[in-house]
């Protein structure tokens, strides 16, 4: 199901924008934007299919459609040690929107929002979006480990928000429950929010256990929004949908108003909640197939970047991204410009903007691909020096 044989070249050179094979030049490999070379789950296209047959496409409800927020609770009771109702998740245009959403419900014009230093670009771009103010907390690139006490210093009158990235992308990392409790204590003990991005929660390797931010304790679950995404675990980047979720109904009732979503300006396509609610209720089997081989892929690619001298790699928690050192020397865009323009490989540099300043000096590599594709990418980038 996930091998070369199962790719459909053609149809991604027509349709896999966002840095990938329908942007690039023949015979460029992208390991690039984190989105997978495969087709989306059957059960996923044939949900789409029966929903369409009777022909109605009509207005669903503001907030979201019953069974898309059912089904999301349901997934994160299940899965992640969640406490939500379906009234607790409301339906967006994908996980960028909400947290663009959230920083505009939370920041005012020269608040301040701490951030990790490095993680992925949305975090800041939404934050300076909201007219809001970034301040970097380093997180250690080889553990992941984020430094508390450096993060304290930031608090000030003007801190309004923490944002984590759990799993962290780029560092793949899981943080633990008892890190998540330490994040709330202090956000609790200063009265800042919280947002946790989860859209990587389900790409999680060796059966590690994953806490969702709320389910961590009771401080945990004040003035914190969690969100969730489609496009990592399920494939469906194309049909923008997302959720975000919070256990204070007042809270979120507040946050849905002021987000416009209780008229026709927001609101999310039927047929994306569709696909969402149909990924989390009938497609687990092909996603844990996906994991499967998303694992034997880390692996590989973790063993022969080892092998290199040019870069040193990671072996990431969760996912399907991996955040080698360069050890050549190389700034990240020298080192990424160099593997495209010699050895025809696409990916992404760890320059600071698309990770922040703490990025440099490494390089992103996405293993959401054949094992033959993978095998030669890194091989290319290998020889390249």
């Amino acid at each position: 199901m996930f091998s070369n044989n199962d790719i459909n070249f053609e149809a991604l050179k027509r349709k896999a924008y966002n840095g990938r094979w329908a942007t690039l030049e023949e015979g460029i490999i992208p390991l690039t934007a984190a989105d997978p070379d495969f087709r989306t789950a059957p059960e996923i296209e044939q949900g789409i299919i029966e929903y369409l047959k009777d022909g109605y496409l009509s207005y669903g409800p503001f907030s979201g459609l019953p069974e898309f927020k059912k089904s999301v609770a349901d997934h994160f009771n299940k899965e992640k040690y969640g406490n939500f109702s379906p009234e607790n998740v409301l339906a967006v245009n994908s996980a960028a929107q909400g947290m663009f959403l959230i920083a505009s419900y939370v920041l005012n014009s020269g608040d301040e929002a701490i951030i990790l230093d490095p993680v992925d670009f949305l975090f800041k771009k939404s934050v300076e979006t909201a007219g809001g103010k970034v301040m970097l907390c380093p997180v250690d690139t080889t553990t992941g480990d984020i430094d508390f006490e450096k993060l304290v210093s930031l608090i000030n009158p003007k801190t309004k928000l923490i944002s984590i990235c759990n799993p962290h992308n780029p560092l793949g990392k899981v943080y633990s429950k008892e890190v998540l409790i330490k994040i709330a204590e202090i956000a609790s003990a200063h009265d800042l929010w919280v947002m946790s991005d989860e859209i990587w929660s389900d790409i999680i390797y060796d059966s590690k256990d994953f806490h969702t931010y709320s389910s961590v304790s009771e401080k945990a679950k004040r003035k914190s929004f969690t969100v969730y995404g489609f496009s990592k675990s399920f494939g469906i980047a194309g049909l923008r949908i997302g959720a975000v979720l919070c256990n204070d109904q007042d809270i979120l009732a507040d946050f849905t108003e002021k987000s416009n979503f209780n008229s026709t300006i927001e609101g999310v396509s039927t047929l994306s909640q569709i696909a969402g609610s149909v990924a989390l209720e009938k497609a687990k089997p092909w996603y844990r197939e996906f994991l499967t081989h998303l694992q034997s892929n880390r692996d590989l690619a973790f063993k022969l970047l080892s092998r290199s001298e040019i870069v040193t790699p990671n072996l990431p928690e969760a996912t399907f991204v991996l955040f080698p050192k360069i050890e050549n020397g190389m700034s990240s865009d020298q080192f990424a410009q160099h593997v495209l323009k010699q050895r025809k490989v696409a990916i992404v540099p760890g320059s600071e903007r698309w990770f922040g300043k703490g990025a440099e000096g490494h390089i992103r590599i996405c293993f959401s691909t054949s094992q033959e594709i993978l095998e030669e990418g890194i091989n290319r980038i290998i020889t390249s020096f």
